[in-house]
């Protein structure tokens, strides 16, 4: 039926329309420290069954090959967030810490919820305390002393402090990691900040480099993992698709203007 047809050419217009809105959020933040890109994926609807596969002829009572079905459209069955590596720039910014390989910065919410995060930005806030953009404490907490000098944060997360007058470098905490068995599950709340859910699984936590997590990298941010051509591509590509879908109702319409005019 024509009127199937219009269906269906709307169903791919909504799908393309939400591909766009994927790609469009990737695009606008590809210069966001930590983000990581999301990629839609499609599955088709429910078919309408005239005749079904593997049903016996009235007739001659043979077994029927193929059977007659018709697809009744598309519609985008997930949005999968891609956890890869982004590159590392280096800032040389004493609380720029980006994590080289697996792992996620565990932040304190103010509602005592525990966030995670690959954004690589920190500062101190007026009590000493390590702090994310938004003012909320890198856990475990960690208070830097007012009269040190400097900070050094090494590879394996210990935290370190020079005092003025003192040779020796004062350990002051160990910074842990959080790694999940599935990522991709994790729910996205805003400012590059991440909630375990039932999906996600529980998070495992560990010190960097221990148990296949990540290492620290000091002086340093982890770009966003979306990579521009790619993102322009499927735009293209989600455009065209977007168009052949008007044409299909554009054709259908024509098609039903045909019969109506029929006299």
């Amino acid at each position: 039926m024509v009127t199937r047809s219009l269906d269906i050419g709307a169903t791919g217009m909504l799908a393309q329309q939400q591909n766009v809105d994927v790609i469009s959020n990737n695009i606008a933040n590809m210069t966001t420290t930590g983000f990581k890109r999301q990629r839609a994926e499609f599955q088709d609807l429910l078919y309408q069954n005239k005749i079904r596969p593997g049903a016996t002829s009235a007739d001659s009572e043979t077994t029927l090959p193929s059977g007659l079905q018709f697809g009744l459209g598309v519609s985008v069955g997930a949005v999968y967030r891609l956890h890869e590596q982004g590159s590392i720039q280096l800032t040389e910014n004493d609380l720029d810490l980006a994590i080289n390989g697996e792992g996620y910065f565990q932040i304190e919410l103010p509602n005592g919820e525990t966030a995670y995060t690959r954004a690589s930005v920190y500062q101190l806030n007026e009590n000493g305390e390590i702090v994310n953009p938004q003012g909320y404490r890198l856990q475990p907490g960690l208070n830097v002393p007012e009269e040190a000098i400097d900070i050094v944060v090494n590879a394996s997360g210990e935290v370190l402090v020079k005092i003025a007058d003192q040779v020796e470098f004062d350990n002051i905490g160990q910074i842990e990691l959080a790694k999940f068995i599935n990522p991709g599950g994790l729910e996205a709340i805003g400012d590059t900040l991440f909630l375990e859910t039932t999906a996600s699984g529980n998070a495992n936590t560990g010190e960097p480099g221990e148990d296949d997590l990540g290492t620290i990298r000091q002086g340093a941010i982890e770009n966003s993992n979306v990579n521009i051509v790619e993102e322009i591509t499927n735009l293209i590509a989600a455009q065209r698709a977007y168009e052949m879908n008007s044409n299909v109702i554009s054709t259908s319409d024509e098609m039903l203007q045909t019969i109506t005019q029929i006299r």
